[in-house]
């Protein structure tokens, strides 16, 4: 089976005399309408593979406005498969290469820095194609819960994708899956509740879009999404999915005292009904935001209260697939990462040092920002050489991941090795990174 991507345009339309004749005048609001009118590629998706706004999409197709930065240019070429001479570039890597090697296999999970770039090729060229065994079913003109469940299904394989890539990989194709479903809530046909399970779905790809903008850098879109999903899980009567909403948010506020706000909201949505990873979820986003805003007491009340329902959960009881990862290993490193942020050391190195020992390298951008955590740690504690070993392993382990939490996270520990440059570890660690 040879490889393409969702996007790419046919060959016959390559051949077309007007879209030639777009294409060397660089219009490509154009060669937008000429695909989605000839080859049905429609706008939503060219937006989510050309990395613009589906609004603007639609605006230049209507011959309004042009696109001229050329890094644009190129990564719409890329996305759209148009050879590197018919837009005046030269030959594109994917045409000199031919296609990539199919990334996706059975194993999706195994560590490996080569594997992380085997799916980083994927990704710029469109992911979702070239995992076979995620392609959506055929849409039916009825929705039904059981194709609901379908998407859902999916949805929770393609976030097995954020365990191995960042968010500047995985944004594009995670916003494509958001924008899909919000269609099929416009134009679809449902039962009360097929559209409500949509609608609780949607909320999840929102925040699921959200989480990896975020890690990609993307602050405003990351926000946007996150307030969208909460419109969606308020009209899906999904309580979990609003509370995580609000946490999301709560995050990535840069006002703290706003922030602890957010995280009370999120907390005050957890009932009996709340499922345990969920509510220990929220309340480790309520200590994080605590901890932040300089509150110790809150932030141990927070800490107590994750445990607590950590403790409480049943065995067997069903737990959403988004919150499946929050477990003890998850808690204490939170609660290392919390005692670090309050100044705690003593408190904080032996948590994230027993956790850490225990977390798999596999998931490399999440243990790269945890050891820079540990690293902080132990610099308040003045054992600057163990703070550069721990940085060290960090460096190594963000190499090659599309976020960028890790250096915007390690760049101050960084600045505070360089006061110690007398120390052999620090020189060395120094040197990497520069090298970086």
């Amino acid at each position: 089976m040879t490889y393409q991507p969702p996007t790419a345009l046919p060959r016959e339309l390559l051949d077309d005399l007007a879209v030639q004749r777009a294409l060397a005048q660089h219009d490509f609001g154009a060669v937008f309408r000429l695909a989605r009118d000839r080859a049905g590629i429609s706008y939503s998706r060219i937006a989510a593979e050309c990395d613009i706004k589906p609004e603007r999409v639609g605006t230049l197709a209507r011959g309004q406005g042009r696109i001229t930065t050329f890094d644009k240019i190129v990564m719409i070429a890329d996305a759209l498969r148009i050879p590197g001479r018919m837009v005046g570039l030269a030959p594109r890597p994917w045409e000199k290469d031919g296609p990539p090697a199919h990334p996706y296999d059975a194993e999706i999970g195994t560590s490996s820095v080569r594997r992380r770039t085997v799916l980083q090729a994927a990704t710029s060229t469109g992911l979702a194609a070239a995992l076979p065994a995620l392609h959506r079913p055929g849409e039916p003109r009825r929705i039904t819960l059981n194709y609901v469940q379908h998407l859902r299904e999916r949805t929770a394989r393609l976030r097995r994708l954020d365990e191995i890539l960042g968010g500047g990989d995985t944004y594009r194709v995670y916003l494509g899956e958001y924008q899909d479903s919000k269609r099929i809530l416009r134009t679809g046909s449902f039962t009360d509740d097929s559209r409500r399970h949509l609608q609780s779905l949607l909320a999840e790809q929102a925040q699921q879009a959200g989480w990896a903008a975020f890690d990609g850098g993307r602050r405003a879109e990351a926000a946007s999404l996150y307030e969208e999903s909460k419109v969606a899980a308020h009209e899906a009567g999904d309580a979990d999915l609003l509370g995580n909403g609000f946490a999301f948010l709560a995050y990535q506020t840069a006002d703290r005292r706003k922030a602890v706000e957010i995280a009370t909201a999120s907390c005050a949505t957890i009932t009996a009904a709340t499922p345990a990873a969920v509510q220990a979820l929220l309340h480790e986003r309520m200590a994080w935001a605590c901890a932040v805003a300089g509150q110790a007491d809150c932030t141990e009340r927070a800490l107590d209260a994750a445990r607590a329902a950590l403790d409480g959960q049943q065995d067997g009881e069903p737990q959403p697939d988004w919150a499946a990862w929050v477990d003890r290993i998850e808690l204490l490193i939170m609660s290392g990462r919390c005692w670090t942020e309050l100044r705690r050391p003593l408190r904080a190195v032996p948590v994230l040092t027993k956790a850490l020992d225990a977390y798999s390298d596999h998931n490399a951008r999440d243990k790269a920002l945890y050891l820079s955590w540990l690293a902080n740690a132990y610099l308040t504690a003045g054992e600057v050489e163990e703070a550069a070993i721990v940085t060290d392993r960090a460096l190594d382990l963000a190499a090659g991941v599309a976020s960028v939490r890790p250096q915007q996270r390690l760049a101050p520990v960084l600045d505070q090795l360089r006061q110690h440059q007398d120390v052999n570890a620090v020189r060395d660690v120094l040197q990497k990174a520069g090298a970086a």
